[in-house]
């Protein structure tokens, strides 16, 4: 070996702890953040995560009145999803869904939200339930007309009675299934374009749209029965809270026989 040899090989020798000694340094330098810098960067991503799950997916609502009874009681909490009403999804028949107030809808009592600081931030990020909407079932859609009642107190969409036994409350001395506002005979329809009409399923004790129908005892009357679809937040999918009453919210069967309106 050549004396040139015997340098450059002492050279690399030198040069290989060099950088080991470079790696360990920086290797040293990965420093974990403090718990608190942590704690405050987590928490940052689980506020951003809430706002967008409740922008896009599910928000937390309770039940304003007794108007849903007998299977949503007044201050039960429930779950509503968005994603079916995605991509030109609309409400149907049957849908339970929450909507803002169409003007004049809720009292003053039902429009406050809650009143600890707390729980006021939580409901804007959708971590707690949230005020001032409304909960009531779709019966009819664009299109459709709905009359009260047949001979045995059913409501009719399109010429076809619903069998609602399964979900309306039942009362003594109400003779159907549609007493407000004028007793058993009004009708409804065509629903205008863009718009649902929604009834409570305690049908007597429910601010709905047939609470809103003009009767023909009213003169110059502005009220106005439909709901535009582009207040609806969701569909109510999961009555949560309390736990006793925890079960799935579906769809009644009674509304796949409904025809479209011709």
């Amino acid at each position: 070996m050549t004396s040139e040899d015997r340098d450059q090989s002492t050279a690399v020798a030198h040069d290989e702890p060099e950088r080991a000694g470079s790696r360990s340094s920086r290797t040293r330098k990965k420093k974990h953040l403090p718990l608190w810098q942590e704690t405050i960067l987590l928490l940052g991503i689980a506020l951003l995560l809430a706002v967008v799950i409740k922008a896009l997916f599910v928000q937390a609502f309770y039940i304003p009145s007794e108007s849903m009874e007998p299977g949503l009681v007044q201050n039960d909490r429930i779950l509503v999803q968005k994603v079916s009403y995605w991509f030109g999804g609309h409400p149907e028949r049957g849908d339970v869904v929450v909507f803002k107030d169409p003007g004049g809808w809720l009292n003053a009592g039902s429009d406050v939200g809650p009143a600890n600081p707390v729980a006021q931030v939580m409901a804007k990020i959708g971590l707690y339930p949230q005020g001032g909407h409304l909960v009531k079932r779709v019966i009819g859609v664009e299109g459709d007309v709905i009359v009260c009642c047949d001979k045995r107190g059913r409501i009719s969409v399109n010429g076809t009675p619903l069998n609602e036994n399964v979900y309306v409350k039942d009362e003594p001395g109400v003779a159907c299934r549609g007493p407000m506002p004028g007793g058993c005979d009004w009708k409804a329809g065509p629903v205008p374009e863009g718009n649902i009409f929604v009834m409570g399923d305690n049908r007597n004790h429910s601010a709905d749209s047939s609470y809103h129908l003009c009767t023909e005892q009213e003169t110059n009357c502005s009220k106005n029965p439909y709901v535009p679809v582009d207040l609806v937040v969701g569909k109510v999918f999961v009555l949560l809270w309390p736990a006793d009453h925890f079960r799935w919210v579906m769809r009644p069967d009674t509304f796949a026989d409904v025809q479209d309106a011709s």
